[in-house]
């Protein structure tokens, strides 16, 4: 489980004085135990890539934010843009390390196809149905905003 590979590469990080390391993993480790404090039970492998995919997706929206950001006159005192965006995607980069790796556009694609097929859906509102049906075929190998933009060019036709 992730999990338990998540508190040895903590204590490695430690030992190595990793700081940017050992902060990542120990945020992902508390946004275990908050998951796993809301859902009452231990963390099935599917919900912790589901936490870590969360986690990704945070930078990823931060990392967005601060491209957005450079160039405009900000009042930043504790690190420059730039520095943060580093911070943030190498953040990005420990995270996807415990990540299964993604399916390839073609594939998903294929899943896309195959699910408006098998649900014999045509129109936008059905949009939902088909990209859950998507993600729970692609079984946590595809990100639901990639989904979503194949879904929605097909259903456009």
């Amino acid at each position: 489980m992730i999990g338990d590979t998540i508190n040895q590469k903590i204590a490695e990080a430690l030992k190595s004085h990793d700081e940017l390391l050992l902060s990542t993993l120990r945020m992902l480790s508390s946004a275990f135990n908050y998951e796993r404090i809301a859902k009452q039970h231990d963390l099935s492998e599917e919900e912790e890539i589901s936490v870590v995919r969360k986690e990704a997706k945070k930078r990823q929206d931060a990392i967005l934010a601060l491209k957005n950001a450079q160039g405009k006159k900000l009042n930043i005192q504790a690190l420059s843009i730039e520095e943060r965006l580093d911070k943030e995607q190498k953040e990005l980069e420990i995270l996807k390390a415990y990540l299964p790796t993604e399916l390839p556009d073609e594939e998903i694609l294929k899943f896309v196809e195959e699910v408006i097929k098998e649900l014999g859906v045509s129109e936008m509102k059905d949009m939902g149905k088909v990209i859950g049906k998507v993600l729970q075929k692609a079984g946590g190998r595809a990100e639901g905003s990639k989904v979503a933009g194949f879904v929605r060019s097909k259903l456009q036709k």
